[in-house]
């Protein structure tokens, strides 16, 4: 099988998944234009019913498998949010569901995977030893892998994104949009550039994981040491195989957020928009306060809000920190 997703295959995702996820709104962001430069249209990913854009590749990829494939049962592992994106898919489609999560994954991320019916390992190591779990796991009970990024069914899932996009705001100048393991940007700009080649297609990674940033100034993937950043769902220290040639080609600039800026966005989203907004879905909003992103008064640009989930005594924190 190909190890990217064409255009085509996004738009049969988008069909696939139109009777079991929310096509998400595009709000206006008029209350945080004039700090941010721009006319701000806000993709809040945080209203699907697990809190998260994962959903559509966990179940795009679950629903494309057939009844012996996922009989068994259905692995992961994640920092969250693919988590309970395939902990709902197996729900759905009434099968075990087991992930193998990081020791350090926020709180309600964990109860949240659990309360959809899935089996959680915590698991303390970093991604390729969690990857040698799961396989293993996977090996010996006989589930079907599910991985969060590298799967070109998930990416064209999450790339069902850019579709609405489109439609929703069809003279969009620029979207900006989060980096993690790379698979949420390669659907959304595959979508996009393959759609409308014109559209400046923006990548934000958290400057203490900048391993997207450093892979195109080296022409290579190139694997970082791990860091923490406060934005948890992006901590990942090397690219993605097959996102990496994808975003080479697509992605038209990738920036750097501190995570001060992440955590000014999130605040600014809750304060101005009323949303709530984990760090990783804020990195966007953060990008643009920290003129990252250059942007004109008149362009029209879409920040993607990824998701919601972290803990609430965590985010009041934040929000008495910075106001």
């Amino acid at each position: 099988m190909r190890n990217y997703p064409t255009i085509e295959d996004i738009l049969e995702a988008r069909e696939r998944l139109k009777p079991h996820i929310k096509h998400t709104p595009l709000l206006r962001g008029e209350k945080m234009e004039k700090a941010l430069g721009c006319q701000l249209y806000l993709k809040p990913e945080t209203l699907q019913i697990t809190g998260a854009f994962k959903i559509r590749g966990a179940l795009n990829k679950s629903l494309s498998l057939s009844k012996e494939e996922i009989a068994n049962g259905l692995i992961a592992t994640s920092s969250g949010n693919h988590a309970q994106g395939l902990a709902y898919a197996a729900r759905m489609l009434g099968v075990k569901a087991m992930l193998v999560l990081p020791v350090t994954t926020p709180a309600i991320k964990i109860a949240n995977t659990r309360a959809l019916g899935a089996e959680v390992i915590l698991f303390d190591g970093d991604t390729a030893a969690r990857w040698k779990r799961v396989r293993e796991i996977a090996a010996e009970n006989g589930y079907a892998v599910v991985h969060a990024f590298e799967d070109p069914l998930v990416m064209a899932g999450q790339g069902t994104i850019g579709c609405e996009i489109l439609e929703d705001l069809g003279d969009v100048d620029t979207v900006i949009i989060p980096m993690g393991g790379g698979g949420l940007i390669s659907g959304i700009a595959t979508a996009i550039k393959e759609t409308k080649p014109s559209v400046r297609v923006i990548g934000a990674e958290p400057a203490l994981t900048p391993k997207y940033f450093h892979s195109r100034i080296n022409k290579e993937r190139t694997s970082l040491p791990l860091k923490n950043t406060v934005a948890d769902g992006l901590r990942i220290s090397v690219p993605g195989q097959n996102p990496y040639p994808i975003i080479e080609k697509y992605v038209d600039e990738i920036v750097l957020v501190e995570d001060e800026h992440i955590i000014a966005g999130m605040c600014m989203l809750a304060r101005d928009a009323k949303l709530i907004a984990e760090p990783a879905a804020a990195i966007g909003i953060g990008a643009l306060l920290a003129g990252a992103v250059k942007v004109r008064p008149d362009e029209k640009v879409c920040v993607v809000l990824t998701g919601g989930n972290w803990n609430l005594c965590d985010l009041a924190e934040i929000y008495q920190l910075v106001d």
